[in-house]
């Protein structure tokens, strides 16, 4: 038998309906996702943690590939001429570049940015390999880390460097690179829902709020437990601006030279922070079952008893043989740790086997998203294993779409708009005349800014209830992340 020589218990977690923000430190902490580091806004990831961002990582990588996207990787630090290229972009990114200055004890005669965002690295490559319509398109992405200095930081959400992937694409023609950027966000959006069960509102940023450089800028956005907005993942349209700007040409098939239309596209760590924040409850992390690392925890009732040790790690083999992720806990700790322990780590499964199951030839399965308990004949246990873990999913997805439901109001002026935020939170959707100057004036006056103008529009009147102009299109407001 294993034997565990740490001795605590469990640990009691603030409820997040009296702090939330403390709830969710505490489920980051306690659930052994991640650690403080000594250098601020750093953090580090533990096992666990990093264990459910290899499985993000295998999930979409697959995706990306059977859409013919292939990884790269390249260099981390950007040249100040190279990262000076792009105005609007460097701009944008200016406050939170961190810069490298010396190389051991010698001054580099030029700086070099820690990579906030890699379009002016990818521009440089593609200038040297993009000659002739037959070169593209070029579809490349790259898993790696980036740095910005954030003021504030929190687990997950905002990190000053943390872990992310980035596609970048160059394209011949301007319809053939947003059919790729919308493709993109779709990808995004079905990972979400069908991965993640987190569901989404899809749609464009306004001109204020999209990505430094980019003509247009997509998101899909969730919703937390606390009704505040999560932007989960971003796609770009760049037209053809770097293109020009970095002087990247190609020979058409008109044998004339042009300029390739660029697009690119993003989801990062933050996810796992979603994770926690649409499904976590007051007992700790609550895990969707398609990237848990483990999918299903065995736990043998009463070990010391013969048989009983043995018929767990049967029952181990046979759902790995299934292709579950699972694992199994025998050390010496109680019953009521180890339950509160898979609670703690969201595990969407426990799957428990004592003597008395042994005579009945059954094991008793418990749901960590109801905790509901059902006894399973051992001869049904891989079947019913996974249909359980698909019900998990649904479980959770019907739980945080009713959530995005009941907590999504329409207002019919400003004043409305904002007691709803300050009395119940949530989205927020009302009909706008597309000024940016209403956008101010709505962070100002309720706090919230601009979620995005959803693909799925609705008329809600024929003004703008914040000037009273013509309205031309319905937008999202909320507070976000």
């Amino acid at each position: 038998m294993a034997q565990n020589t740490n001795k605590k218990q469990v640990e009691q977690i603030t409820d997040m309906e009296v702090d939330f923000t403390q709830w969710y430190t505490d489920v980051c902490k306690k659930a052994e996702l991640i650690d403080y580091s000594s250098i601020k806004g750093m953090f580090i990831y533990r096992p666990y943690g990093y264990a459910i961002w290899e499985n993000i990582q295998q999930e979409l990588d697959k995706k990306f590939k059977e859409t013919g996207h292939e990884n790269v990787y390249l260099p981390m630090l950007i040249p100040e001429s190279l990262l000076q290229k792009e105005k609007d972009h460097v701009e944008g990114f200016a406050p939170e570049c961190a810069w490298v200055t010396h190389g051991g004890n010698d001054k580099l005669e030029e700086r070099y940015c820690i990579r906030p965002t890699s379009e002016t690295l990818f521009c440089e490559h593609y200038k040297n390999i993009i000659h002739s319509h037959r070169d593209l398109p070029k579809k490349y992405n790259q898993w790696c880390s980036v740095l910005r200095w954030e003021k504030t930081s929190r687990p997950f959400l905002r990190h000053r460097e943390f872990l992310w992937q980035e596609g970048h694409t160059m394209h011949a023609t301007e319809e053939e690179a947003r059919q790729e950027t919308e493709l993109m966000l779709d990808i995004y959006a079905d990972f979400m829902e069908n991965v993640l069960a987190m569901p989404v509102v899809k749609g464009q940023k306004t001109d204020k709020e999209k990505f430094n450089g980019a003509e247009a800028t997509y998101t899909v956005e969730c919703m937390m437990h606390d009704r505040k907005a999560l932007q989960a993942g971003t796609s770009h349209y760049f037209g053809d601006g770097f293109a020009r700007a970095f002087d990247i040409t190609f020979t058409g098939k008109d044998n004339q030279l042009h300029h390739p239309f660029q697009t690119s596209w993003g989801v990062s760590t933050r996810m796992i922070g979603g994770i926690i924040m649409t499904h976590g409850d007051n007992n700790g992390l609550v895990l969707p079952p398609r990237i848990a690392p483990i999918q299903a925890m065995v736990i043998p009732v009463a070990m010391h008893k013969e048989g009983v040790l043995d018929a767990a790690n049967a029952l181990l083999q046979r759902l790995k043989d299934a292709g579950i992720r699972a694992s199994i806990d025998d050390s010496d700790q109680s019953m009521g740790w180890k339950a509160a322990e898979y609670e703690m780590k969201g595990v969407p499964l426990r799957v428990e086997i004592g003597p008395k199951d042994i005579e009945k030839g059954q094991c008793c399965i418990c749901r960590r998203d109801s905790g509901e308990k059902v006894f399973v004949a051992l001869d049904q246990l891989e079947e019913t294993v996974k249909e359980l873990l698909d019900s998990v999913h649904q479980g959770l997805y019907d739980r945080a779409k009713k959530n995005l439901e009941d907590n999504t109001y329409p207002a019919f002026s400003l004043e409305e708009a904002k007691a709803i935020q300050q009395e119940k939170g949530g989205f927020i959707k009302t009909m706008w005349c597309g000024e940016e100057a209403c956008e101010l004036k709505m962070k100002e006056e309720a706090g919230m800014t601009s979620r995005c103008v959803p693909f799925h529009q609705e008329h809600l009147g024929d003004v703008c209830p914040i000037c009273g102009k013509p309205a031309k299109k319905m937008i999202y407001w909320g507070v976000a992340y």
